[in-house]
């Protein structure tokens, strides 16, 4: 069962023909049921036309026995006291009315020879029309009548009249519900044939129409399938040309495509940039070992140490920027004083080649204080670089920002390399020596940290002369 239904087009199509069936079928029941009680209604008028018809001669004087009540429409006349005073031919049983019997009975059911007639019933010469009267109202009520040998059910309206003796009688009219119950069974009948076609073509053309609106999907899977095992980050994904969900899904799946191509070729540049970063301080400090090794008196100590302290440093810096790389924020714990950190930071540099001059104001920022302190440390040794003569740290506030900035009065950085410098592993200047130049990570560690920060970190022309490297921090 989950098999057949596994697919969104075997489920949109499932989904579609209840939804129809539950509609139809209340939908159904209702027509059925204002069919019925249309149906009812009207033979319900029209056994109360019948009846009043008949009541309105019983109150003009009419007999009984000269109603000529047709044989087509059951009547039956019971007085007060449960006795029939007349019914209609051919009526052989009846339910439902105010008496079983079929029989006439009384002296009431044949007044005067002829059966009919305007006698005094009192004596006073008085024809009493006055008395007798036609009940405004009629009450309904179900039960059967057999007429003929034929049995059927019926609907019988019910109105009260006073007779020409001033006898109280109820006129029971009935009419078939036949119609009625045909009607609705045939419309029943239609529908019973009519819903499981309707259905089908319902399920049939969800199908069809679901098929037809998965079929990029489908091409998007067989692509992404293809991709997966070609390892080919550059292919994409078909995106069919309409303004739909598919379409969205389509671009969007190739968005993620060309950021998991540009991740992954950032991350081999990385791996072979770190390789050859680290080939040249491990190759000379195995020289300089292998040659302490067999000539103790020309080992250089210092140079060793200092292949040792770049070693370092660049293992520190790759394990950074891996663990930027997987994601990791920092810790929005108690603020850090922006102005404070500067000042510790600089009071530890006592190797500077050149002078730093601070323009602090207090300001506070939340983040990770290592790493800021980091960031910090980084702009100032690129600034040592480059420098002539000093460099100049500035921390104020500029409405919800902490601004942080680190100028110095070198050569500057050219327009057009302005963001590039902030690549990893990028040094401007080939000529420098590794040494003098650094690994060309401090700038790309500073960045990195600053937008996980919620800042920004630029570069421009500093009033000295130089770079001028401006760090933006929501202030707090």
């Amino acid at each position: 069962m989950r098999r057949v239904f596994g697919s969104v087009r075997a489920r949109a199509a499932l989904g579609a023909t209840v939804v129809v069936a539950v509609a139809l079928v209340a939908a159904g029941l209702a027509v059925l049921q204002v069919l019925r009680a249309d149906l009812v209604d009207q033979a319900r008028l029209k056994a109360r036309t019948d009846a009043r018809e008949v009541a309105s001669r019983i109150a003009a004087g009419t007999g009984y026995r000269a109603l000529e009540l047709d044989e087509d429409v059951p009547v039956q006349v019971v007085d007060e006291d449960g006795r029939v005073r007349a019914v209609s031919e051919d009526l052989e049983a009846v339910t439902g009315t105010g008496s079983a019997s079929v029989t006439p009975v009384g002296p009431g059911s044949g007044p005067g020879p002829d059966g009919g007639g305007d006698a005094d019933a009192d004596g006073d010469g008085d024809n009493d029309d006055d008395a007798r009267q036609v009940s405004s109202e009629e009450e309904y009520g179900h039960g059967s009548a057999r007429i003929d040998g034929e049995t059927g059910d019926y609907v019988w309206a019910a109105v009260e009249v006073t007779d020409r003796r001033g006898t109280e009688v109820t006129v029971y009219a009935g009419a078939p519900l036949a119609t009625e119950r045909d009607a609705v069974s045939t419309a029943r009948d239609a529908m019973l044939i009519g819903l499981p076609l309707l259905l089908l073509v319902v399920a049939a053309v969800t199908w069809l129409v679901t098929r037809r609106a998965l079929r990029p999907v489908e091409g998007i899977r067989r692509e992404m399938a293809a991709i997966t095992a070609s390892t080919d980050l550059s292919r994409r994904v078909p995106e069919p040309g309409t303004h739909d969900e598919v379409a969205r899904l389509a671009r969007t799946t190739n968005e993620t495509l060309a950021a998991l191509e540009a991740s992954v070729a950032r991350q081999r540049a990385f791996v072979a940039d770190a390789s050859h970063e680290l080939r040249s301080p491990v190759a000379s400090l195995r020289t300089q070992l292998e040659v302490g090794a067999a000539h103790p008196e020309l080992l250089d100590v210092d140079g060793a140490v200092e292949d040792v302290v770049r070693l370092q440093r660049l293992a520190a810096d790759l394990l950074l920027l891996a663990r930027l790389d997987a994601g990791e924020r920092p810790h929005g714990g108690s603020p850090v004083a922006l102005d404070a950190l500067v000042r510790e930071e600089l009071a530890q540099r006592t190797g500077d080649r050149v002078p730093v001059r601070t323009e602090v104001a207090p300001v506070a920022v939340r983040g990770s204080r290592g790493q800021l302190s980091r960031v910090l440390g980084n702009l100032v040794d690129n600034a040592q670089r480059h420098a002539r003569g000093g460099v100049r740290v500035a921390v104020r506030e500029e409405g919800r920002w902490a601004v942080l900035q680190v100028a110095d009065d070198g050569e500057g950085v050219p327009e057009g390399e302005r963001e590039r410098i902030f690549e990893r592993f990028v040094r401007l200047d080939d000529a420098r020596s590794r040494d003098d130049g650094g690994a060309g990570l401090g700038l790309a560690i500073a960045r990195d940290v600053v937008v996980r920060h919620g800042g920004t970190l630029t570069v421009s022309a500093a009033p000295e002369g130089g770079a001028l490297f401006e760090m933006r921090l929501p202030s707090g």
